[in-house]
Formats: structure tokens, C-alpha cells, sequence
């Protein structure tokens, strides 16, 4: 009963009223006639993005963990690389990597007959490749800076009462170091997922058919603008709703600190 008192407060049923409004209208005055033609597209483009997402941000969180490690810990000739990649990632924009990689690279393997004539070649010909290259080295420099203050974060007498009772180091790490560090970065790992998914968008402009490519084509083939970009809209809007919702109930069964 208090929930649904809670909803039945006057700004929240005009709110309401404005949002199912603003539904019948989009669903009675705008055209979505095309929808049966470009489904299945659309649904293949879904997939591709979900795909992408998840693969680049596992790949560039497990190589953020190494990235952070060495700049909070590591020697010198460790710390330095990893900081610099770090910069040069967060300083340059992520169409730049996308084109440099697809452009340069992709310009580059053709001219080296070892490569034209490896097991690697076909999938070298694609643009997925380099697409899932730049993005998990996007998410990999923002995460590694995450992961630094992170693992700078853990109280250093824990480390030092793990030594002291002979822990071996890969043991401390994985049961004391990093559970901690990703404890504290959890909420900033969320963010940067959701700001992932709204860059997989920039991956149309080398050829690959996500979910933003199929808009685009539909508007290029019906000149109907408004209606693809909305329901575009809404796809990202669930995509980010359901990861905001899967992170908060990651960060509520992690224990917080001092309980």
C-alpha cells in the first residue's frame, strides 16, 4: 500500500499521464509500417550490438586489471608504458582509434604476403575485428585509470598482514587485492559499461551492421527519419536500463566496507 501511495502522488499521475500521451501519439500519428520489412535486420543489429558490448567489455577490464596494477605497484619501466597507453587512450577521440586501427592497419597486412596467405587473413579482410580492437582498448585505458585508484585504494595493512603469515602473492592478490579493488570500482565499471554501449554506434562508420546501421539504412531506403532514431532511441534506453539494474543488484550483494 505505500508503494502504490507513493505512485497515486498528484506529480507523479501527471507524469504518467504525459508519458502514456506521448506513446499514443507516437504509436497513432507517426508511420511504423517498415517495422515487418526491416525486423529481422533489426534484430541482427541488436545482437551485434549486445555482442560487441559484451565482448569488449570483458576483454578490456580484464586487460584494465593488469593497466592499473602496474601504475599503482609496478616498477618504473611498467607503470610508464601503462600510463602513457592510458593517456593516449583517454586523450585522443574513440573515432580517431576506430579509423587509425580499420584505415591504418587494415591498409597495412595487405602488403606483407606472410599475412595474405595465414589462417588470419579472412577474418583480417573484416571490419569486426579492428571494431572489437578499439573498443576493448577504449574501455581498457578508461577502466586501467579506474583500476590504478582502485588498487591504490586497499589499506596497505592488509597487504602487509598477508606477507607477514607467508600468503603467496598471487594468492593475496586474487583473495585479498583485487576483490577489494573491484568492490570499490564497481560503481564506476557500471558507468563506463553504459557509456560503452553508446559508443558501439561509432563501429557503423567502417561497414559493421549494429543496431544504429540498420537505422540509418532504413532512412536511407524509406526517407523516414524520426521514427527509426525513436525506436533506436528505445532500444538504448532498455539496453542501459537493464545494465543499470544488473549493476545495482551487483553492487547490493557486494558487502560494503565496515558492515
Amino acid at each position: 500500500m505505500t508503494a502504490l501511495r507513493a505512485w497515486l502522488l498528484p506529480h507523479r499521475i501527471v507524469m504518467i499521464g504525459l508519458f502514456a500521451a506521448l506513446v499514443l501519439w507516437c504509436a497513432f500519428a507517426l508511420r511504423w509500417d517498415w517495422i515487418p520489412k526491416y525486423a529481422p535486420l533489426a534484430l541482427e543489429g541488436i545482437w551485434r550490438t549486445i555482442w560487441l558490448l559484451v565482448v569488449t567489455t570483458v576483454l578490456g577490464f580484464l586487460l584494465a586489471i593488469p593497466l592499473g596494477l602496474a601504475q599503482a605497484v609496478g616498477p618504473w619501466y611498467l607503470a610508464t608504458p601503462a600510463r602513457v597507453f592510458c593517456t593516449v587512450i583517454r586523450g585522443t577521440p574513440l573515432l580517431l582509434q576506430i579509423w587509425l586501427l580499420y584505415y591504418g592497419l587494415g591498409s597495412l597486412f595487405p602488403q606483407y604476403p606472410w599475412i595474405r596467405e595465414s589462417e588470419l587473413w579472412p577474418y583480417l579482410r573484416q571490419a569486426w575485428p579492428y571494431a572489437v580492437l578499439a573498443l576493448t582498448l577504449s574501455y581498457a585505458g578508461y577502466e586501467g585509470e579506474v583500476m590504478r585508484g582502485a588498487f591504490a585504494s586497499v589499506a596497505r595493512g592488509q597487504i602487509e598482514a598477508a606477507q607477514a603469515f607467508g600468503m603467496p602473492r598471487f594468492t593475496m592478490f586474487r583473495r585479498i587485492w583485487l576483490p577489494q579493488a573491484i568492490q570499490t570500482a564497481l560503481p564506476t565499471l557500471g558507468g563506463e559499461t553504459v557509456l560503452q554501449l553508446k559508443a558501439t554506434p561509432l563501429v557503423a562508420t567502417i561497414a559493421i551492421v549494429e543496431i544504429y546501421a540498420v537505422a540509418s539504412r532504413v532512412r536511407q531506403d524509406t526517407f523516414i527519419v524520426y521514427e527509426p532514431l525513436l525506436l533506436l532511441a528505445v532500444v538504448y534506453l532498455v539496453i542501459a536500463g537493464l545494465l543499470a539494474l544488473g549493476f545495482r543488484k551487483l553492487e547490493a550483494r557486494v558487502p560494503v566496507k565496515g558492515h
